[in-house]
């Protein structure tokens, strides 16, 4: 009930936020990230979580850039399994919206997904909301797209959140959906 109460404030803080007039996207965005990194740590306590991938699971946003940006390659099918408002502030371009991987609505949208892509088909998730070992969204997400039998699930490593990992270090951004 606790953790419903502290959800509810963070969303329509979350909310407030956003519809500031004034407020330049980018402001709005690390202000978002902040109250989102605020909120889940005290809220979940997820730190101490097991996590479902591998050290070879993860990658690193270079990684991911230069994959995005060389022609040559087969691109995977990036998916942001965050909160809406931060998929509309900014998100990596070409990623698709399927989440929050923290509800039960956002995971049965992500399966429904998942259920149309081809089984080898390269994917990529990432939330960006806060520190991933405190983050409520990915593990559900790639807990969800294993289960469906996806053989190359891949978690981008957003150590800090995806304005201080991708933005700050000049990946490539889009906004809105």
């Amino acid at each position: 009930m606790v953790r419903e109460r502290r959800w509810q404030q963070f969303m329509r803080a979350t909310l407030a936020l956003a519809l500031l007039p004034r407020a330049s996207p980018v402001f709005a965005l690390v202000l978002l990230l902040g109250l989102a990194s605020a909120h889940l740590g005290s809220a979940t306590g997820q730190g101490s979580v097991s996590d479902p991938w591998t050290s070879s699971q993860l990658l690193q946003p270079a990684d991911l850039a230069k994959s995005l940006a060389d022609a040559r390659v087969r691109k995977p099918l990036v998916v942001c399994v965050g909160f809406a408002v931060l998929y509309k502030s900014a998100h990596i371009p070409g990623a698709l919206f399927h989440g929050p991987g923290a509800k039960p609505e956002g995971i049965e949208d992500l399966k429904m997904w998942a259920a149309t892509v081809s089984k080898e088909q390269p994917i990529v998730i990432y939330c960006g909301c806060c520190p991933m070992v405190r983050c409520p969204n990915v593990r559900p997400a790639f807990k969800a797209l294993r289960e469906l039998g996806l053989k190359d699930v891949k978690l981008l490593y957003l150590r800090t959140d995806l304005a201080t990992d991708w933005i700050a270090k000049g990946f490539p951004t889009a906004a809105g959906r």
